[in-house]
């Protein structure tokens, strides 16, 4: 088995797996609210991205697809 698949297939299911276990993340997004001549206000607001279960899903069956399709392929000839 080629390694850039092998890497690809184990990254899609690690990622299918978190995103089922998470099923998403936050993060920080800063914005800039007013600035008044050297006194700058700032804003910090929490951001929250959603990962539906069908994306990890189908992303742990891509993986496992990938990790099979070589072994099939070996198993017709």
């Amino acid at each position: 088995m080629k390694t850039p698949y092998l890497i690809a297939a184990v990254v899609l299911i690690v990622a299918g797996i978190m995103g089922l276990a998470y099923g998403g993340f936050t993060y920080d997004k800063e914005t800039q609210a007013a600035k008044l001549g050297p006194l700058e206000l700032t804003v910090t607001e929490k951001e929250t991205v959603n990962i539906p279960a069908w994306a990890g899903v189908t992303s742990i069956l891509l993986g496992s697809v990938i990790l099979a399709f070589p072994l099939v392929k070996q198993q017709i000839r």
